[in-house]
């Protein structure tokens, strides 16, 4: 099991939001995670850390199709997205670049900024610790959950090459 502080954002939250336009002339991750989200929360990309996890309402990443968005949020340190629902092409670039991401329908109403979530993602189980309520997620095929836990698409398919 793992866990981290909730950072908690709403409904319909795009691309533009996570990573503002204006910053994708680089390729750093470190420059785009030090702009994640300053759009919608000023604080964020200062006072995040490693193993926190973004909590969310409905169309989680709609928008463009940018990577640099789930990039931005990886390399900001969060560890897991959980939303209502992710946009598609979001949904499968977080896989690709190796961000963990769970779909629960009403988690995010019942949690808050700051809240302590541990989660376990071979099960898909996640138990809020700050209210004591636990929550069941769709977990992944074992093979995205290897393709995940691997950083990533690029990352997966060196170490399958070099066995």
């Amino acid at each position: 099991m793992k866990k981290g502080k909730v950072w908690k954002y709403g409904d319909n939250i795009d691309t533009d939001v996570i990573i503002p336009a204006r910053y994708l002339n680089t390729a750093s991750h470190e420059e785009l995670a030090s702009h994640c989200m300053e759009d919608i929360d000023t604080s964020f990309a200062k006072e995040v850390n490693n193993s926190d996890i973004i909590v969310a309402g409905e169309n989680f990443g709609c928008g463009s199709s940018r990577e640099h968005a789930p990039i931005a949020i990886k390399a900001s340190g969060i560890s897991l997205v959980i939303a209502k629902s992710f946009a598609r092409i979001f949904y499968r670039n977080a896989i690709n670049i190796g961000l963990a991401i769970l779909e629960h329908p009403y988690l995010s109403d019942e949690c808050s900024k700051n809240d302590i979530i541990e989660y376990d993602l071979s099960t898909g189980l996640v138990k809020n610790i700050t209210t004591g309520k636990e929550y069941k997620c769709q977990k992944f095929p074992k093979e995205i959950q290897e393709l995940v836990n691997a950083g990533g698409l690029i990352n997966y398919t060196k170490n399958k090459l070099n066995k």
